[in-house]
This record gives C-alpha cells, sequence and structure tokens, in this order.
C-alpha cells in the first residue's frame, strides 16, 4: 500500500496540535525536524480535501509551507532511527531510544520511543526544561506534569527522587506513547491519564511544569497555581524569550514570583516559586 508524504514547515509552537489534527484527519506517522515534521497517511485514510481544509485554517494563524507527495510503503522503524539520535542535556542525561546503545558517565538514562509524540529532548524548550529539573530538589516530592507529550519530563523526575507524579495530556496517543516509555524505563511513581487540567482530581504538588504553549499557559497558569503547595515550584516553557514579561506578569496575578529564566535560539524556561498567601 502506497503512503502520502506531508513535509510542513511551522513554527514549533503549533508542532503538537497540529500533529493531534492530522491524526484526527487520517495521519498515523510523524517524523519531527528542524522546520517541522513530515506526516505519513496510507492512500486509503489519505483525504485530500480535509487536509488543504486544515492547511487554510493554520495558514491564518501563522505562517506555515508545505508539499505534498505520494511515496511507496516503507519501513518506518528505519526512519525512525535515522532521524532520531541520542541526545545528552548537561552532561548529566542521556536520552536514546531503544535501538541506541547506552553509554556510560550520566547519571540519568531515558530511553524514549518517540513515535508520534513531540517531547524527545531535541527541541530547546524540552531540553530547557530538563536542565532547569536538574537544579531543583524532587527528593520525595509530588510533581504534575500539563500536557506530558512523551513524559519524558516525569520520567526524568522520578528519576531525580520524586515519590508521587502525575502525568496527563489531552491527546490519546501520547498517552499511549507515555504508557510505552513508562515501561522502557521501568517507572513505578508515575500515573497518567487522558485529559486537560479541568479533568484533574483536587490535589496539591510540590512541583508542576507544563511545556506547552503561550496562549494555552496564558489561560491556565492560574489554574496551575491551584494545584501548587505553597512555596511549591512551577517550570514553564513553550514559548520565546520575548514572551517572559507577558508569561510573569500573568504569574504575579496569581502569587507566583520569577526565580529564573533560561534561554536557546529565542526559546525560554522560567522558574517560578508560590508565595505564602
Amino acid at each position: 500500500m502506497d503512503y502520502f508524504e506531508a513535509n510542513i514547515e511551522v513554527n514549533a509552537e503549533f508542532g503538537e496540535i497540529l500533529v493531534a489534527e492530522l491524526a484526527d484527519i487520517g495521519f498515523d506517522t510523524f517524523l519531527e525536524n528542524d522546520s517541522g515534521l513530515q506526516a505519513y497517511a496510507t492512500e486509503e485514510l489519505f483525504d485530500n480535501i480535509k487536509f488543504k481544509l486544515l492547511m487554510e485554517e493554520y495558514s491564518s494563524k501563522t505562517n506555515i509551507f508545505y508539499s505534498l507527495k505520494k511515496i511507496a510503503k516503507q519501513n518506518w522503524n528505519a526512519q525512525w532511527e535515522s532521524s532520531f539520535d541520542p541526545i545528552e542535556v548537561e552532561d548529566k542525561i542521556l536520552i536514546r531510544a531503544h535501538f541506541h546503545e547506552s553509554k556510560v558517565g550520566f547519571e540519568h538514562e531515558i530511553i524514549i520511543t518517540p513515535k508520534m509524540s513531540f517531547g524527545t529532548g531535541h527541541h530547546e524548550t524540552t531540553s530547557q526544561m530538563m536542565s532547569l529539573q536538574l537544579e531543583i530538589d524532587h527528593t520525595n516530592k509530588t510533581v504534575l506534569d500539563v500536557g506530558t507529550g512523551t513524559g519524558i519530563l516525569a520520567i526524568l523526575a522520578e528519576k531525580l527522587g520524586a515519590s508521587k507524579i502525575k502525568a496527563f495530556d489531552i491527546d490519546e496517543w501520547s498517552v499511549e506513547n507515555t504508557k510505552e516509555n513508562l515501561q522502557l524505563n521501568s517507572s513505578k511513581n508515575i500515573s497518567i491519564a487522558q485529559g486537560t487540567i479541568a479533568d484533574e482530581p483536587n490535589y496539591v504538588y510540590d512541583i508542576v511544569v507544563a511545556n506547552i504553549n503561550r496562549n494555552i499557559l496564558l489561560d491556565e497558569i492560574g489554574t496551575y497555581n491551584r494545584f501548587l503547595k505553597s512555596e511549591g515550584t512551577l517550570l514553564l516553557s513553550g514559548f520565546y524569550e520575548k514572551d517572559i514579561p507577558e508569561i510573569e506578569a500573568c504569574c504575579a496575578e496569581h502569587q507566583l514570583k520569577k526565580v529564573k529564566h533560561i534561554s536557546k535560539k529565542e526559546w525560554a524556561a522560567v522558574v517560578f516559586t508560590k508565595s505564602e498567601a
């Protein structure tokens, strides 16, 4: 059976939700690249009208460019192996797929099968969140991972000593991918659910992490605050350095004080703490 390959150049801010919407119209395999992503659908499931309507919808929100071609059936495992390289974070974390060999000399090793989910550590937002996690005491702490993607931040939280981690994502394929990655990393203290922050039962955590995008963060920061203990830590990323003042102002409205920010290639990650009421 032949496939249709869509090469899509789009701002990374829209990557995760675009993948979800492409999955809804028949695409079932995705490869992330520096400029966007490649998406694949079988000839049987590909709907050209729905695809073009989706591209038109996104063109009204952001700059997006795409090309479409028909290709013969491929060995997708070989595709993954050629496109997913191991990554190192702060010389302390090795992130690899199961088909890569392990390396000595790292404090933590995380095995990820990325599949359709973003969050492999390659993007600046993910790697910066992990760098900040390394600086925070997770020992016996509780952690909420908002929009978990591949589960990579939750897995690192457990390796850093967190005793209870709750991860969730709105997308079913992300939840299934996270479950696979939890097994690959022999995770015992992480629970995963499908849904949004609105579906989460009332509970307060020591640490809340959210690597999503600017607009969702601005809408949900007040909600994250309700899930955060007094003097707890909030880690945010998924936005540009120029967006920090707006993110910081929104957090300030909820007694969240900026502690530190880092940036790389204009992408930012910020640590906040919750002041006592």
